[in-house]
């Protein structure tokens, strides 16, 4: 027997990881075939989610979608199976939500990027370098020296005599 399902459903709380990840309550887009066969049931297909986070280098929004694979077999209850972290069939119902997190979390990038060629944030003040790319600053004074600036004024400007 073989039924294929499409159905839209609300995303659970905690689907991601710190940098990104789905807004809970989000449209989770489901297009599933589920196959009866001697163990259980078979469900294949996908899910379309709303991915949202920042980029890991220069901190701005990202948002997209992202489309996962599904596969799982479901065990029909009282069925022996070698495995003992077999999902099963509860009261008729298939619980697809460890499914779901497995999948998308799993397929989400370690280092979110808003672009590949994202330039990041200054370390020394945190401008976004991908705004502003010839951003610069005044050559660093060496530490030794700093002290003689308030005699002289900024070591790169010479003080005018009166």
């Amino acid at each position: 027997m073989l039924k294929e399902v499409s159905r839209i459903a609300e995303a659970p709380e905690d689907l991601g990881i710190e940098v990104i990840g789905v807004p809970p309550g989000s449209p989770v887009d489901l297009d599933l075939r589920l196959e009866s066969v001697v163990e259980g049931v078979l469900v294949t297909g996908t899910a379309v989610v709303r991915l949202q986070g920042n980029c890991a280098r220069c901190l701005d929004e990202i948002s997209s979608s992202e489309e996962v694979d599904i596969q799982e077999l479901f065990c029909y209850p009282g069925k022996e199976t070698d495995d003992p972290e077999a999902l099963r069939i509860e009261d008729e119902l298939i619980d697809l939500e460890p499914v779901l997190r497995d999948a998308v979390v799993l397929d989400l990038p370690f280092t979110p990027l808003c672009r590949p060629d994202c330039a990041g944030l200054c370390p020394e003040c945190g401008a976004n370098l991908n705004l502003n790319p010839d951003h610069s600053h005044a050559e660093p004074i060496d530490p030794r020296w700093a002290g003689l600036e308030e005699w002289t004024g900024p070591m790169n400007e010479p003080k005018n005599k009166e």
